[in-house]
């Protein structure tokens, strides 16, 4: 869908109500936008400082911040969210250090998923006219890691990806397209190396 800028800027939602249902928005033109962030972030950094006296109490903070936590996540700080109501994380999913996830599309992490270290998640997408994108135009697209998925550390995730069950994906990919489950992917762009097994 491209850009219509009179029909988005006739639009009289909030930047936040046209971001949650996927259209065009302007990121910098809603402050609503800005106070979500920040409190997230804030929130992130303290638990992360609350993690190593109070692993309990940091742990209660994270289910707090995210929209839904299965049973059995663990996580190892720091961690860095922008909407932290639109990451949905499932049972016995585990998240290593350097986490970040970026942009307000919504993200649904499975059960028994493994992240690696400085993994990335991005949900948005600029707009590509090089005229507009000053104003800060973008929309954002929702990730599925699926169940029992393994990503390895570094990896990219890109806006609207879905990666199959139990699929792995090789440290420092970049993943732009969808990958099937029981696959080994890799590669920038990743691409499927092989089965999971033969």
């Amino acid at each position: 869908m491209e850009l219509d800028v009179t029909a988005a800027l006739a639009d009289a939602r909030t930047e936040y109500d046209k971001m949650v249902a996927g259209d065009w928005y302007r990121y910098r033109f809603g402050p609503e936008l800005a106070d979500l962030t920040t409190a997230t972030q804030r929130t992130c950094r303290r638990i992360t400082a609350l993690y190593d006296e109070d692993r309990d109490a940091a742990l209660a903070l994270f289910r707090e911040l995210l929209g839904t936590v299965g049973e059995g996540v663990d996580f190892r700080p720091p961690l860095y969210l922008d909407y932290g109501h639109r990451l949905h994380v499932g049972d016995r999913t585990f998240v290593n250090a350097d986490f970040l996830t970026l942009g307000g599309g919504e993200i649904r992490i499975g059960a028994d998923v493994l992240i690696g270290p400085s993994v990335r998640i991005y949900t948005p997408t600029h707009v590509l006219d090089p005229a507009l994108r000053p104003q800060g135009w973008e929309r954002v697209s929702p990730v599925t890691i699926e169940d029992g998925v393994w990503l390895g550390g570094s990896v990219v995730v890109c806006p609207g990806v879905t990666i199959g069950a139990r699929s792995v994906i090789g440290a420092g990919s970049v993943v732009t397209k969808d990958v099937p489950p029981d696959v080994v992917a890799a590669g920038n762009p990743a691409r499927v190396i092989r089965p999971l097994q033969d």
